[in-house]
């Protein structure tokens, strides 16, 4: 069962002249494990968490960097929750995500699916 959905796009050079305009909003969004990412990884990491957010139904609260994007032994990206996104997926019944990313053209995205047990 489908418990949400959410997609975001991204402009990779705007997106990359905000972090370096102002450095500490990359810790603010991003952990350890993601910050020495290029820029086009970095927004794409950006937009599954704005996608993310989104499958969740957006509530306010939700910490940037209580999700991280990571890939599976097969290179496939996955979703790593804890704290407070944890949270409000366990509150929506949320068993796992599904992420897609995706650049090019100058532009970053990502889709989100939270599944249910349903």
């Amino acid at each position: 069962m489908i418990v949400g959905v959410g997609i975001d796009v991204v402009d990779i050079a705007r997106f990359s002249a905000r972090l370096e305009a102002n450095p500490r909003l990359g810790e603010r969004l991003f952990t350890a494990q993601e910050l020495g990412l290029r820029p086009q990884s970095l927004a794409a990491r950006f937009a599954a968490k704005e996608a993310l957010a989104k499958a969740l139904g957006a509530p306010v609260g939700l910490r940037w960097t209580d999700a991280t994007v990571v890939r599976d032994p097969g290179g496939r990206p996955r979703l790593q929750v804890e704290g407070t996104v944890a949270a409000r997926a366990e509150e929506l019944g949320v068993a796992r995500f599904h992420v897609s990313l995706s650049h090019d053209a100058g532009i970053a995205s990502a889709v989100v699916i939270a599944e249910g047990e349903g």
